[in-house]
C-alpha cells in the first residue's frame, strides 16, 4: 500500500514510518500540509492519514482535496482534539476512518487494513 503520512508533529510520522513500512507499506511523510498537498497532486496514494488541526491548513482541507483528486484513495483521520462535531464532520466530508490521539498502533494497522480491504472489494 502506498500511503502518506501527514502530521505537524515530527515524531508521530516517524513512528508511523518505522512501523509501517516493517509491515511492508511504502511510507512517505510529512510535517507541512502545503507540501503534502502538492505531492498528493503528483502522486496517487491508496491511504492518507491526517492530522485535523495543524497551522496552515487544517486534516478537513486535506480531506476535500484527496476526495477531490482520487475519490479511491482512503483518508484516515487522527487528531488529538477529539469531539463528536469533528468526527461527525470528517466522516460527512468522506473520510475513512477517526481516530483520536493517543492512539495504539494497532488501531492505525487496523484502520488500514480495513482501507486495504475496502480497496480490494472495490476492485472485485
Amino acid at each position: 500500500m502506498k500511503i502518506l503520512v501527514l502530521d505537524d508533529e515530527k515524531i508521530v510520522g516517524e513512528r508511523l514510518k518505522a512501523s509501517l513500512e516493517k509491515d511492508g507499506h511504502a511510507l512517505e511523510t510529512f510535517i507541512n500540509p502545503v507540501a503534502a498537498l502538492d505531492r498528493i497532486r503528483e502522486k496517487a496514494f491508496d491511504v492518507v492519514i491526517t492530522d485535523i488541526r495543524m497551522d496552515d491548513m487544517d486534516g478537513i482541507q486535506i480531506l476535500e482535496a484527496v476526495r477531490k483528486k482520487a475519490e479511491k484513495t482512503k483518508v484516515i483521520m487522527i487528531t488529538g482534539y477529539a469531539t463528536l462535531e469533528v468526527a461527525r464532520e470528517s466522516l460527512t466530508k468522506g473520510a475513512f476512518d477517526f481516530i483520536a490521539k493517543p492512539f495504539k498502533l494497532k488501531e492505525i494497522r487496523g484502520a488500514i487494513q480495513k482501507a486495504e480491504d475496502a480497496l480490494q472489494a472495490e476492485k472485485n
